[in-house]
């Protein structure tokens, strides 16, 4: 009888804990309803779109930088660092040099004027062709050269009529020489623009020297602001850049000439 009345109370304690904890439940899921109710608890919802990333451009856009806003040069300014005239005469003659050679070796017919400023170097001296012999056209298709005062250049005369760029081929009979005048060819046409583009190359290396130079002095110098060495830098960087426009431009009028297009 005590083992039935002990086995009827710990069932009933058993059903009061499940009854109990039922409540709770209730209880807490009533409450969990009343915050989700209550405005002040919400949390907004959150809208998630689509983005598209872009590669990044890192060398940038070329054209855009070539065309940037350059610093004009203050020749007052850069005086009071380096000699401005001196760099800007010496990257005027290198600019001239390119302008008298074009002329002189780069014509599309074989002219006397042409022939007569070559330059021919003997023993470490240049000296023109007029110089050293009597030049006179025979005619239409030939230019004779007379050597008969300094017969013993004539092989130096000779390299440098083969290498002036002119698609030369003298004939030598005796102290004199027969250059024949050549044919417009295309191939002759490409040979003078590649001559060209060579010499526009020499021209522009030797301005960018020019400027390096001046940098370099520049930077030896003491007590100079570092704000005003920068901005000498700048200009002297659109000086160099000015002179070697020009020469482009230069170039690109010859080309025309030469190959009869534009880029």
């Amino acid at each position: 009888m005590d083992q039935i009345r002990r086995k009827f109370i710990q069932n009933s304690i058993f059903l009061w804990r499940i009854r109990a904890s039922q409540v709770n439940f209730s209880r807490n899921f009533a409450n969990l309803s009343f915050l989700r109710e209550n405005p002040r608890f919400q949390v907004p919802s959150l809208q998630i779109l689509p983005a598209r990333n872009y590669a990044k451009d890192r060398g940038g856009n070329k054209k855009d930088r070539k065309n940037a806003t350059k610093v004009k040069p203050n020749p007052d300014f850069l005086n009071t660092y380096v000699n401005y005239d001196q760099i800007v005469g010496a990257m005027q003659k290198s600019l001239d040099t390119m302008k008298d050679e074009f002329i002189r070796n780069l014509s599309l017919r074989s002219t006397t004027g042409a022939i007569e400023q070559l330059l021919v170097k003997v023993e470490g001296d240049e000296h023109e062709l007029q110089e050293i012999a009597v030049i006179v056209r025979k005619d239409p298709k030939t230019i004779v050269v007379n050597m008969i005062n300094f017969p013993q250049m004539i092989p130096d005369v000779l390299q440098a009529l083969r290498k002036s760029g002119m698609n030369l081929n003298p004939q030598q009979d005796g102290t004199t020489l027969f250059i024949p005048v050549p044919k417009v060819t295309k191939e002759h046409r490409e040979s003078l623009a590649k001559n060209a583009k060579a010499l526009f190359i020499k021209c522009r290396d030797a301005i960018k020297e020019i400027q390096n130079n001046a940098v370099k002095k520049l930077k030896k110098k003491e007590k100079v602001p570092i704000d005003e060495m920068h901005m000498c830098i700048a200009q002297l960087e659109t000086v160099r850049d000015n002179f070697i426009a020009e020469a482009e431009k230069l170039l690109e009028t010859k080309r025309v000439e030469l190959i009869g297009t534009e880029k």
